[in-house]
């Protein structure tokens, strides 16, 4: 239907009802959720198909399942439920004396104190707040695309986004292998045997992962098996505890990560050279008419933190 239409008719409470449908299932359950009647929900939906011209929904006894149509309005519906929540927090942190607000997602395996210092400065010399979410590039990419989300810091070839977002390569990571300290000197006092270190304890992350799958690849490169992990995790929390109560276990990180670990825990460090670099990290961010200023100055604090990387 044209567009003035519905932007002119569509309301907050069809956008949370379409989100609530999409979760529970039934009109009964997104009622009582809302707190309003059956009847109220029914006439809410009523409307909503009124509006687009055509059934959401198909029912089926008490259960409604969306249609095409209505699979498209659910996510445009949860994106500009998230996109009023984001102008939400950027008012609130306006009428603090900010300017901005940035919910920025970023992979375990990006340093901390990189992190740290591009948040500190994005504060300090932009008066911008910020949200960081920790968790995996397939997460957040569906995080982008779900609006929960400004912006990543992770691995573009995980994040499986498309031509509508924008990627910029930031860094590349060295792996490191790490231990328990005694393991670790016993260990650097000689080349890999990957026979042995195969046979080893490992903590590793899934397989399905970019770093899980170099590491399955740098094994059969050496035509030994992969060990299989007695731990898998992307918790450098779990990682770090294991590690130090454990003289047996191994694990693998990037370098930067591997150093921040290293400086904060009883960890060592084994200084191999692997012969093999993780996939870049990058910054991906919508592709916007209009660029937002906070997301460009995060890049702007990103670039110089990594011209002095090299």
């Amino acid at each position: 239907m044209p567009a003035a239409p519905l932007l002119s008719r569509l309301k907050h409470r069809h956008l949370l009802l379409l989100t609530d449908l999409a979760a529970l299932g039934t009109l009964t359950r997104a009622a009582a959720r809302a707190g309003v009647s059956q009847p109220a929900a029914t006439k809410t939906l009523a409307e909503l198909e009124t509006i687009f011209g055509a059934p959401l929904f198909v029912r089926g006894g008490a259960r409604l399942t969306p249609t095409d149509l209505g699979r498209q309005a659910i996510v445009r519906a949860h994106q500009m439920l998230r996109d009023l929540e984001n102008w939400q927090r950027e008012m609130e942190a306006s009428r603090a004396g900010l300017r901005g607000h940035l919910h920025i997602g970023a992979v375990p395996y990006v340093s901390g104190d990189f992190l740290a210092q591009a948040l500190a400065t994005l504060h300090r010399e932009h008066g911008v707040a910020s949200t960081l979410t920790r968790a995996t590039s397939d997460q957040l990419g569906r995080a982008l695309a779900n609006h929960d989300i400004d912006c990543l810091i992770g691995r573009a070839s995980a994040a499986a986004l498309g031509p509508e977002y924008q990627h910029e390569q930031l860094f590349t990571q060295k792996p490191t292998l790490i231990a328990h300290p005694r393991l670790a000197r016993r260990l650097a006092q000689r080349l890999p045997d990957w026979g042995e270190l195969s046979r080893m304890n490992w903590i590793l992350p899934s397989p399905a992962t970019p770093t899980g799958m170099i590491v399955a690849e740098l094994f059969a490169q050496a035509r030994v098996a992969a060990p299989v992990p007695i731990v898998e995790t992307y918790s450098l929390d779990i990682i770090a505890g294991m590690l130090r109560d454990d003289a047996t276990l191994l694990s693998i990180l990037p370098e930067s990560v591997a150093r921040d670990m290293a400086r904060r825990g009883d960890i060592g460090l084994v200084d191999w050279d692997l012969g093999w670099m993780l996939p870049p990290v990058t910054l991906i961010r919508r592709r916007r008419d209009t660029p937002q200023p906070a997301e460009e100055q995060l890049a702007e604090i990103l670039r110089a933190l990594c011209a002095t990387m090299r």
